[in-house]
Order: C-alpha cells, then sequence, then structure tokens
C-alpha cells in the first residue's frame, strides 16, 4: 500500500480538485468521507475508485478490519499521513478515512414507476437543507428525487454529509428543463402538487398520494411562476403562528411524511 506524505502529491492534488463542482462534473468522480459513508458506499455497490486512509486510522483495529475488506474486494487503497488527510478533509475532527466514487446520475426513467412518490427541488441553495431533504425523502419511502438547474450539487460534501448516506439508496435526476420534467409527469399520469405559501389547499386534504410528485421551492423566494403554472395543484402548509415561513427541509419533510401517511 503506498504511503504518501507530500502535497504535491498527484492523488493529493486530486481529490483537493474535486472540491469544485465542475471539475466533479468533468471527472464524473466526488469524495465521500467517514466511516459510515464509506461502508455505506460498500454496501450499495458504489463504483469506488479508490479510498484513502490517515495512518493512524490504520493502527487502529476498526482501521485494520477496513483494511481487510478493502484488500479482498481489490479496491485502490491509499495510506497519508495524518497531517495530509487533515489538509483533504472538510471536518474538524476527520476519522481518516474518505472515498473516491464515481457519481451515478439517475435518468428521468429510473424515477418514473409505477408508484410514484417523487419530491421535486427547484433551486434549493442550501447543502445542509438539501442533503437533509435527501435523507428524509429516503426514510418517508419516496422513490426518487429530481433537481433543477440551479440547485446546489448533490454531490457537494456538506450535502452527502447530510445525507448520512441515504444518497446510495434513491435515484436522483438533475434536469436543465425543469418544466419540461413536471409536463412529461403528469403526462405519465402523475400529479404534481406544488408548495406555495398562495396554496389554494391545505397539504393534509390532499386525496393522492400512490402517484404523486410534491415541489419545494427555492429558501428566498419558493417556487418560479412557471413551476407554479405547471404543477395540478398549489397546496400550502397552515401556520397559525406568527412565523411567514418554514425552513425549507421542514416543509419538504411535513409534505414527504403526508405522502406517507395517505399511502398506507
Amino acid at each position: 500500500m503506498d504511503f504518501i506524505t507530500s502535497n504535491q502529491n498527484s492523488l493529493i492534488k486530486e481529490i483537493k480538485a474535486l472540491e469544485i463542482r465542475k471539475n466533479r462534473e468533468e471527472k464524473g468522480l466526488f469524495i465521500a468521507e467517514g466511516l459510515r459513508f464509506v461502508e455505506e458506499a460498500v454496501k450499495e455497490k458504489a463504483q469506488i475508485d479508490k479510498i484513502v486512509v490517515s495512518n493512524m486510522f490504520l493502527e487502529s483495529k476498526t482501521g485494520l478490519d477496513i483494511i481487510d475488506k478493502i484488500h479482498n474486494m481489490g479496491l485502490s487503497c491509499y495510506t497519508v499521513s495524518d497531517k495530509i488527510f487533515k489538509e483533504i478533509s472538510d471536518t474538524q475532527t476527520p476519522q481518516g478515512i474518505l472515498a473516491v466514487i464515481k457519481k451515478k446520475d439517475a435518468e428521468l426513467c429510473d424515477i418514473i414507476k409505477s408508484n410514484n412518490k417523487i419530491v421535486i427541488l427547484e433551486s434549493l441553495q442550501d447543502p445542509g437543507n438539501m442533503g437533509t431533504i435527501i435523507r428524509t425523502a429516503d426514510a418517508a419511502g419516496m422513490t426518487g428525487v429530481i433537481l433543477s438547474k440551479g440547485c446546489v450539487d448533490v454531490y457537494n460534501r456538506k450535502v452527502l454529509r447530510s445525507t448520512m448516506g441515504s444518497v446510495f439508496h434513491l435515484p436522483i435526476h438533475r434536469t436543465d428543463d425543469f418544466v419540461g420534467v413536471i409536463n412529461q409527469l403528469k403526462e405519465k399520469g402523475i400529479k404534481v402538487y406544488a408548495s406555495h405559501l398562495d396554496g389554494s389547499m391545505n397539504y393534509y386534504d390532499i386525496d393522492e398520494c400512490h402517484n404523486a410528485a410534491v415541489i419545494i421551492g427555492n429558501e428566498a423566494n419558493g417556487i418560479s411562476d412557471e413551476a407554479a403554472m405547471a404543477a395540478d395543484y398549489l397546496i400550502k402548509i397552515p401556520m397559525p403562528g406568527r412565523a411567514e415561513s418554514l425552513n425549507a427541509s421542514v416543509a419538504a419533510g411535513i409534505l414527504m411524511y403526508e405522502f406517507f401517511r395517505k399511502s398506507i
């Protein structure tokens, strides 16, 4: 196993370059950091390009067990000094393991199934919100996630960390033709609801959740006029208190679990 001590090493430069979205898209690779995340990637048969561990991790009992599994799977593994690992980590207290993984971008046909429960995100900007919504979608039994062009990159490391591995469990499709995709869903008989402050229907009055999708808009501006016009129904979450709006991930969680409740 190679031992790397220089930040000028080509592998270290490659990993640092993957912090930038453009480079992730060009290379088709992303970084997953942390023991749980790497184990989930292995479990879900993600296409792992290589694994990097720190010297301290390698010397631990957990590290030795993981390295044995990695070798048995025929995966490339590199050891770096603890100092170098801190340079390529984006956490305050790194666990000492990360994986470089090939991106898996779903097509729309991977999302559309016989019993659809889809969450659609338009121009969502906050990495924490994005990751939390994907994790909640996974927990609530949603069948797929669709992202508009203006959304934060799902392979941003903060997004990935917030998903807690759920990014491997759901098909996620990114589209440049947001309204076109909404229309395609409708053509397939999928009811499209949109969360809107001026919605004419309370979310708990939804009567069709077995073959449906819900749009969640930008944190500051909500959904666009184009998306609102394309949706079948505009729905709202009543707010009897004095707050003017809900956090996007909270609103999404309420609506996705209503889909689950109505489908059981």
